[in-house]
């Protein structure tokens, strides 16, 4: 497009939507003309977020109407789950781009949506026409998309961890279990007790041990990626002190003979060409790698794959930032993929360490 992309983000008050701001007004073409929400009508987003000044055009936010939607190329939705199926009800076929980054769409399978988002009532036709995905696992069909799902934060850690062993080496996943460490704002702004500071430092809280909701968002997305069919595939979910940042740890049991170099080069070979997934030596560096801190800031995830001779097991081990590189990030990826740009436009930014 020879014009800017006029771009709205929905849910401008909350941490992804602050992000959404950060990485738009740095973004060389896209042009922040819109701000969505409910709560905070007619605020300034630097009162909402004290770290934004600059590339604001005096926005305030604004109730979402049909009217604006005529306005805009690309809506960003950072809302919960149940707001963005409402919105995307009023906003398909309006807007060329609706992106959205709740868990509302991700689950294609009906049951599987239920029993995940049973509070999440949405458009039957509508779940069928988001693409949904990783974009590194999706791109070629962000490109005319006019509805696009983001993975949660974790789901997106998870199946770039995965998605080489399954879809590339073409592995039997017979089991899968999997760790997940996550700081305070993967939670959003939600005021609970448990995310109070006098709980929440130095905690290592196990808030979802069993059942939670990515791996079942995982296992439907490889599953209909042509996986096969996946064994087992568990997860327990903890919150740690830091801020920003995650890493999984999966711990992956299949019935085919590997070795650590058919596994680095399966890793290097599957991710070749896709500048945002570093795949990583574990002992490389003088922290050992992956490490949240190492990606803060960035869309970057980091990858390390080990084989355990003991007996069997491949661990593949996944950190990123999980406002950037698991929301606001890389839902600019997925729009630079949708308007034919460069996928690095607007996301070259090195991580920050320390933080």
């Amino acid at each position: 497009m020879t014009r800017p992309i006029r771009a709205g983000v929905v849910g401008a008050s909350g941490l992804a939507g602050g992000e959404l701001l950060r990485l738009i007004t740095q973004h060389p073409d896209l042009e922040l003309a819109f701000l969505g929400g409910s709560s905070h009508i007619g605020r300034r987003p630097a009162e909402l977020h004290p770290g934004l000044r600059l590339g604001l055009n005096g926005l305030t936010v604004r109730p979402v109407t049909e009217e604006i939607a005529g306005e805009l190329d690309v809506v960003f939705l950072a809302t919960p789950a149940p707001v963005s199926a409402e919105l995307a009800a009023l906003l398909a076929d309006r807007v060329p781009a609706v992106i959205d980054l709740s868990g509302a769409f991700r689950i294609r399978t009906p049951e599987l949506h239920q029993r995940w988002y049973p509070k999440v009532q949405r458009r039957p036709d509508l779940a069928e026409r988001f693409v949904y995905g990783v974009p590194e696992l999706v791109g070629d069909r962000l490109a005319d998309a006019s509805l696009i799902s983001l993975p949660g934060c974790y789901a997106t850690a998870i199946t770039l961890g995965l998605a080489p062993l399954a879809l590339g080496l073409g592995l039997d996943l017979r089991t899968v279990v999997i760790d997940g460490k996550s700081g305070s704002s993967g939670g959003g702004l939600q005021l609970r007790t448990t995310d109070l500071h006098p709980y929440r430092n130095g905690a290592i809280a196990p808030y979802a041990p069993t059942g939670h909701r990515h791996a079942g968002e995982v296992r439907d997305f490889l599953e209909r990626e042509g996986a096969g069919p996946v064994g087992s595939l568990t997860m327990s979910a903890y919150g740690v002190s830091h801020v920003r940042g995650l890493l999984t740890s999966s711990y992956v049991f299949t019935d085919r003979e590997v070795d650590q170099r058919e596994l680095q080069r399966a890793y290097l070979r599957f991710y070749k060409g896709h500048p945002f997934v570093r795949v990583r030596r574990h002992d490389e560096t003088l922290i050992p790698v992956p490490d949240p801190q190492a990606v803060l800031g960035s869309n970057y995830c980091d990858v390390t794959v080990l084989h355990d001779e003991e007996d069997g097991r491949i661990v593949v081990l996944a950190a990123l930032d999980n406002l950037v590189k698991g929301a606001a990030g890389q839902a600019v990826q997925a729009a630079n993929l949708r308007f034919g740009l460069p996928v690095e436009t607007g996301l070259t930014a090195h991580p920050v360490m320390p933080a």
